[in-house]
């Protein structure tokens, strides 16, 4: 509780500092699919598949996959992962003329940790990542040869599950929400140390007992490199599979 009032306060604060700056505003939505391979009882595998496109104009914005391991520490209840994300980023404005892809490889370290009080389960997850662009051209129209290093994220995500009736024996009927702060660090972040920030809300059933579908809102708000904002509502759609 004391960590979301912090995130809750620096929220309110930046919001009233950057209140004057310049905010676009864009409508998205987001398909995922997540597979989960267990391998043993301390140790699974996912994949992540991601597609996000604009709503008007309809025009792509980004597209990823993203493996990782885990490994359980049961007596602790922390785990930890290690992965790689493959990301393609086209141009953040829908109705730019020129429609360059460029992509983005981003290894990643991460920590979760689980805890359950009453009904209502409460996951945080701590993820750094680094991230490396595709050299492009002075004007951005064209790749080059090789990637660059751009800047180091730190993220920090908590979510709250709470079950709210039973669909079937261990199936469920649950609400979800959660907040996830990103912050950049390197020699090439100078106004946007703050990057982003996303809050979710949404719904989540277990279809089958290792099938699950979640439908929820997601607001985006992102700091630019020139200190303006980006803020994006978006409709998430995702399916969650587990594979033993």
């Amino acid at each position: 509780m004391r960590r979301l009032l912090i995130i809750g306060f620096y929220l309110i604060a930046t919001n009233l500092i950057y209140a004057q700056k310049n905010i676009t505003h864009q409508e998205l939505i987001w398909y995922g699919y997540f597979t989960t391979f267990k391998i043993n009882e301390k140790w699974y595998f996912q994949n992540e598949f991601q597609e996000r496109h604009y709503i008007n104009p309809i025009s792509q914005h980004q597209f990823l996959i993203r493996s990782h391991i885990h490994r359980f520490f049961e007596e602790s209840g922390w785990e930890s992962s290690l992965g790689m994300c493959f990301f393609l980023q086209n141009p953040n404005d829908p109705n730019a003329t020129t429609k360059l892809t460029v992509p983005e490889l981003r290894p990643h370290i991460e920590f979760g940790y689980k805890q359950k009080l009453e009904k209502v389960t409460f996951d945080h997850r701590y993820r750094v990542e680094a991230r490396f662009f595709h050299n492009t051209n002075t004007t951005r129209t064209e790749l080059e040869d090789g990637f660059k290093f751009g800047n180091f994220r730190f993220r920090y995500r908590i979510q709250a599950t709470v079950p709210l009736f039973k669909v079937a024996e261990k199936k469920y009927f649950k609400f979800k929400i959660s907040d996830e702060i990103h912050l950049n660090a390197g020699n090439n972040i100078s106004k946007n140390v703050f990057e982003q920030n996303r809050i979710y809300t949404g719904l989540s059933i277990d279809v089958l007992s290792n099938l699950a579908f979640d439908v929820g809102y997601l607001n985006w708000f992102q700091q630019r490199s020139n200190g303006d904002f980006y803020n994006r509502n978006i409709l998430r759609f995702t399916v969650y599979h587990k594979i033993d």
